[in-house]
C-alpha cells in the first residue's frame, strides 16, 4: 500500500504526491492487469482477485479530457462557483473526476491533453494555505 506523503497543507495527499508535477497514487491487480484509482484494498473488482494480487502504481497525472461540465450554483462553502469538472482519461489507463483549473469550460474541448496541479488556497476555517489536487488544460508545442 502507498505511503502517505505527510503533508498537512495537502488533503488526501494519501492520493498523490506532492511534487511540482503530481503523480496519484493507484493500484494494479497481477492477476488481470486491471489499473485503477483511487486504490482499495479489498480485491480486484474485475477479476475478484484477492488483496494478495493488488499492488501500489504510480500513475502519470496526464491524460485526455473526456467529458466536463460547468458548475454555477453549487451549495457548499469549500468551493466557490461557478467552476469546472472534467472526467480525464489518464494515460496510466483508469479515467478520473476532478475539478479543472479553468472556472469555465470556455477554450476546453473533448480530447484536449490535461495534466495534474496543485493549487493553493487559504482554507476557510483555518486561513491556513492549502494545496488540491487539480487538472489543467497542456498546451500543445508543434
Amino acid at each position: 500500500m502507498p505511503e502517505p506523503t505527510s503533508d498537512p497543507t495537502t488533503p488526501n495527499s494519501d492520493l498523490y504526491s506532492a511534487s511540482p508535477e503530481p503523480t496519484l497514487n493507484g493500484a494494479h491487480c497481477r492477476a488481470c492487469g486491471y489499473v485503477f484509482f483511487p486504490p482499495q484494498w479489498y480485491g480486484c473488482e474485475v477479476c475478484g482477485a484477492g488483496i494478495e494480487q493488488l499492488e501500489s502504481k504510480s500513475l502519470a497525472g496526464q491524460g485526455k479530457l473526456s467529458s466536463f461540465a460547468t458548475v454555477h450554483l453549487h451549495q457548499g462553502k469549500g468551493i466557490e462557483a461557478p467552476f469546472t469538472v472534467g472526467v480525464i482519461v489518464l494515460d496510466d489507463g483508469p479515467a478520473i473526476r476532478a475539478v479543472l483549473t479553468e472556472k469555465s469550460d470556455g477554450g476546453l474541448k473533448i480530447g484536449d491533453h490535461m495534466r495534474a496541479v496543485l493549487v493553493a488556497f487559504a482554507d476557510d476555517e483555518s486561513n491556513a494555505p492549502v494545496k488540491e489536487l487539480r487538472f489543467a488544460k497542456q498546451e500543445t508545442t508543434r
